[in-house]
């Protein structure tokens, strides 16, 4: 822009305007003209061309992110994805393929996390078949909410999750032995108030702590007809008592009914009670009819 400039201005003046002290002027009013270009940015289109660029970058790194519905993604790793993007983020539904364990995760995603109602499936070494691992609700990347799970031991969960663990309500089919636990559960383990019944047909209803009977319950035998009431401390039965609970339906009833203890003559047992606690004391501390003493 300068050099057309001051091509124009020579080409403008006459041989006889361009004697030196003439140029002299022209030179000065070409560099003022030029220095009022430069503040009003004709002659400096390089500065144009910058806030062009940087707005085409932005623009490209704005197309460039994997937005709505996409094909197959591979990762690095070669994991496999396919569904919604938002912003560069698995957002919506879709369906992931771990290429190391096989596990495939169909369901909903938020910000690059698994997040709302999906199932995870598992390649089956010996038969490479898929099969249910986790179906129910997932927040934050982890099981939380209502699911169900599948465990190896072909033992089933249904009931609520927090943070990828057994916490709230829940029933725990277990396969190996077919006792069901149906009751509250904290950090994986029966906490609460619970009920189980073992495959034998006795079932214990009460009070669990740390995956263990704590505190007070009943334990029923309903083969035998009688039902234990009493205390658990870690699991094991430390003060109660035993009684006839379903004797006319029990398959192998005990031969005798377990007497009622009961008090024949209340009040004799109470009198007889009370003198020998003054008995005790007396015997500790002795009463004397007389006192001594100086005066």
């Amino acid at each position: 822009m300068a050099c057309f400039l001051f091509a124009f201005i020579i080409t403008f003046f006459t041989p006889q305007q361009r004697s030196y002290s003439n140029f002299s002027l022209m030179c000065c009013r070409f560099l003022h003209i030029t220095s009022y270009l430069c503040d009003i940015g004709l002659s400096m289109p390089h500065l144009k061309t910058s806030q062009t660029n940087q707005l085409l970058t932005t623009l490209s790194d704005t197309q460039s992110k994997k937005s709505g519905l996409r094909c197959t993604v591979y990762s690095v790793s070669g994991n496999e994805y396919t569904g919604e993007w938002l912003n560069n983020k698995k957002h919506g539904k879709g369906s992931q393929v771990w290429k190391k364990s096989g596990a495939i995760y169909n369901g909903d995603w938020k910000f690059g996390k698994r997040d709302g109602y999906a199932t995870l499936s598992v390649l089956l070494p010996e038969t490479k078949e898929y099969a249910r691992k986790h179906c129910g609700e997932w927040k934050n990347g982890k099981k939380h909410g209502y699911g169900m799970h599948f465990y190896k031991s072909s033992s089933v969960y249904e009931g609520e999750w927090s943070e990828d663990q057994r916490s709230g309500w829940g029933r725990m089919y277990y396969n190996t032995s077919g006792d069901i636990y149906e009751g509250e559960w904290l950090k994986d383990r029966n906490h609460g108030q619970g009920t189980i019944r073992f495959a034998n047909g006795n079932w214990y209803e009460g009070s669990w702590r740390d995956g263990k009977k704590n505190g007070t319950g009943k334990f029923f035998y309903p083969d035998k007809g009688q039902m234990y009431e009493g205390i658990w401390m870690d699991g094991v039965a430390k003060c109660g008592t035993m009684s006839d609970f379903g004797r006319n339906e029990a398959l192998t009833p005990t031969k005798y009914l377990i007497p009622q203890l009961q008090l024949v003559d209340m009040q004799s047992v109470l009198s007889e009670a009370q003198s020998d606690n003054l008995e005790r004391i007396n015997s500790k501390f002795p009463l004397h009819d007389t006192l001594t003493g100086t005066e």
